[in-house]
């Protein structure tokens, strides 16, 4: 796997971008399910744990999923999240973790992804029955968030009846939409989602 985060894992935690996701998106999350100490959770794109910094403290548990090591490494260094937190440098679509989870959550990871649809599908597959999904990633844009020809970029956000119709699709009922945080770049504003859904 060509790890495309390699040479920006070793400053990601001092980006203010980053933090600033990370800063509005774990709060909405915990604002919006109630978490406890039996959830045992799935970060999906966890990078260097900045979401899962926030999780972690009031679940059971937070498996961290990722493609670049180099990412998960940083994650790993960081002792607040020691004896809480595993980490899974792998493909789910094509290595499933093999454990079904009482929530996934996500930071802006869905648009890296080509083929959200079996994504979805496999989210559903790694949740027990009744459990939840929080994603959180960009409204549809003019494709001016990232640098021009930054790699591994699938979708340029996504709009948000047609992500509901594709988690319906995939077993998801109970669907919502929040906006966790409008960033802001150059006078463009973008607005991010977090959606939570419920599994069938």
């Amino acid at each position: 796997m060509n790890d495309l985060f390699k040479q920006k894992a070793e400053g990601w935690d001092t980006q203010s971008i980053p933090q600033l996701l990370s800063k509005h998106i774990g709060p909405a999350i915990i604002e919006n399910i109630k978490l406890n100490p039996e959830m045992e959770v799935m970060d999906f794109g966890a990078g260097t744990g900045l979401l899962t910094s926030h999780i972690a403290p009031v679940v059971k548990s937070v498996a961290a999923v990722d493609i670049s090591r180099s990412m998960l490494e940083k994650l790993l260094a960081k002792p607040e999240l020691h004896n809480k937190v595993t980490a899974h440098c792998q493909n789910i679509l094509y290595e499933p973790l093999g454990q079904q989870f009482d929530l996934i959550v996500s930071a802006m990871a869905m648009h890296h992804v080509q083929d959200t649809s079996s994504l979805l599908k496999g989210f559903a597959q790694h949740l027990k029955p009744g459990a939840l999904i929080a994603l959180a990633d960009l409204d549809k844009e003019d494709g001016s968030f990232h640098p021009p020809g930054t790699e591994g970029v699938y979708h340029l956000g996504f709009v948000r009846k047609e992500f509901a119709k594709q988690l319906e699709a995939s077993g998801f009922e109970d669907i919502t939409f929040h906006t966790a945080y409008t960033v802001k770049k150059e006078n463009v504003e973008f607005p991010i989602f977090l959606v939570i859904a419920k599994k069938h």
